[in-house]
């Protein structure tokens, strides 16, 4: 049995092209649906990391918002313990605050705990008062100050410069020059230091806030129990122990809040204004592959014009001209999407 033989009808044949031109033009149809699939693809990419950007900014401006709500609320809270030292002054005559008569006052109190029925307040006031901690609320108690926010926050120009323009509600062309020249990776660095700094005043402050709170609350008992002699069996204390030691103390306890409070609230505040970059940073990009994802979108609907055009010059008789616009829409959409990708 002879094996069949395939033969190309002489119609088909007289309809293929020749020449090496020829042969390009009837690939067109298959380059123009490969860059086509190209270019959408590109075009879901652009889409999908503005889509993410997008989303990063949401979740940067909430942290951003979260720090501007700690530096408003630490910053009433300032308002509020300076005013209500400012009240008191006026109420009443206070002195400067003076850690020898609050340790007068707990000795005296530790002599009045020998006595039935007493409370041992003198022995804990000594206590906290002598604690590294209790040291350093009587010095910053004594000099109407707060300790100093932690230096060596290094802040680029750039990123300098930028903070300004948000704070100044700089028009958003300007803006995004300013954050041009802003990196990113500098700008998470030193968000990251900003953070770091916050932490670190409230744990250098922290003992200091206690001690404060501690000897505060003991001598609100111990003022309680002058109240009530009888029932404690207490004696009469000296003055140091009685209402203006009290009065002094609280007054400077106020105003050292208050400088504590205007500390913090700044370094919440730096931090917050980091992340407005940020925020404005991810939606810088976030529009730029939009627009990105819009251009590979148009040079997709030119490639798949020229998939039709080829495809409809198969079928003509005179297809030699078609083919030729199929393929300088090809290159042209091709062209495109390069000057797109490089340049834009």
């Amino acid at each position: 049995m002879k094996p069949t033989k395939v033969s190309i009808p002489e119609g088909l044949k007289a309809d293929l092209p020749h020449t090496t031109w020829g042969r390009v033009l009837s690939a067109t149809p298959v380059v123009m649906a490969v860059g086509a699939t190209m270019l959408a693809g590109l075009a879901s990419s652009e889409m999908t990391r503005a889509q993410y950007d997008r989303s990063l900014g949401a979740q940067q401006q909430s942290k951003a918002g979260d720090q501007w709500s700690f530096f408003q609320a630490k910053r009433l809270r300032g308002a509020i313990q300076r005013n209500t030292a400012d009240l008191l002054q006026t109420m009443a005559d206070v002195r400067a605050f003076d850690p020898s008569a609050l340790k007068q006052a707990a000795g005296q109190m530790r002599t009045q705990a020998s006595q039935p029925g007493s409370t041992d307040l003198g022995t804990q006031l000594l206590g906290v008062i002598e604690s590294p901690g209790g040291q350093q609320a009587l010095a910053f108690l004594r000099t109407r100050e707060a300790p100093a926010a932690p230096t060596g926050l290094a802040l680029d120009p750039q990123i300098r410069a930028a903070m300004e323009g948000v704070e100044t509600s700089m028009p958003d062309p300007e803006m995004k020059g300013l954050l041009a020249q802003v990196s990113l990776d500098r700008l998470d660095a030193t968000l990251k230091a900003a953070r770091d700094q916050a932490q670190v005043y409230d744990a250098a402050t922290k003992p200091i806030n206690q001690a404060v709170d501690q000897i505060d609350n003991l001598l609100a008992r111990e003022a309680a129990l002058r109240q009530r002699p009888a029932a404690a069996g207490l004696g009469s204390a000296g003055p140091e122990a009685g209402p203006p030691l009290v009065r002094d103390f609280t007054a400077a306890r106020l105003r050292y809040a208050a400088l504590r409070y205007e500390v913090e609230a700044r370094l919440n505040q730096t931090i917050a204004n980091l992340y407005e970059l940020q925020v404005r940073k991810s939606n810088i990009s976030a529009e730029h592959h939009h627009a990105r994802s819009q251009r590979f979108f148009f040079g997709m609907l030119a490639a798949q014009a020229g998939v039709i055009i080829s495809t409809l010059a198969m079928a003509a008789k005179n297809r030699n001209l078609l083919w030729s616009f199929a393929a300088g829409a090809g290159l042209v959409a091709i062209a495109f999407a390069i000057y797109v990708y490089l340049y834009i």
